[in-house]
């Protein structure tokens, strides 16, 4: 069901703030630009690393999402796990069936592309997104 690792989303208070450090880690190249996300409630910017991207995630108010997350873990840090799937539609019928729960229904993420969230709970207690990609398990 589950492709590749895609990214990694780590939740930051300031983008800003995280893209020197990942500077330092990664190299000044490997740092994109920031942009927002209304619909989501989220400002994100991607860190190229050897094998997956970085997410960062910056809540672009109170009302956003991320939010809640920042009450609980004011420091940020890790908030989810990315897979590619080749057809969303399907990993969504094949999660259920397997007792994960879907966050929603699917909408356009950072990529572009088709996203869903799976809820914790029935994932091991780790938030993962599924994302429709044309490459998905290559």
């Amino acid at each position: 069901m589950f492709g590749r690792l895609n990214h990694v989303g780590v939740a930051t208070r300031s983008i800003a703030e995280a893209r020197g450090h990942y500077a330092r880690l990664f190299g000044a190249a490997a740092v994109g630009e920031s942009f927002d996300l209304p619909a989501q409630g989220v400002r994100v910017c991607f860190v190229d690393a050897p094998n997956a991207q970085i997410e960062l995630i910056e809540p672009l108010g109170d009302a956003s999402p991320l939010a809640g997350f920042l009450e609980r873990n004011p420091a940020g840090g890790q908030h989810h796990l990315c897979f590619e799937v080749a057809d969303l539609d399907a990993a969504i019928r094949d999660a259920v069936s397997a007792g994960a729960r879907p966050l929603g229904e699917p909408r356009l993420g950072a990529h572009g592309t088709r996203v869903v969230f799976l809820h914790p709970r029935e994932m091991g207690g780790v938030l993962v997104e599924l994302m429709e990609a044309a490459h998905a398990g290559h």
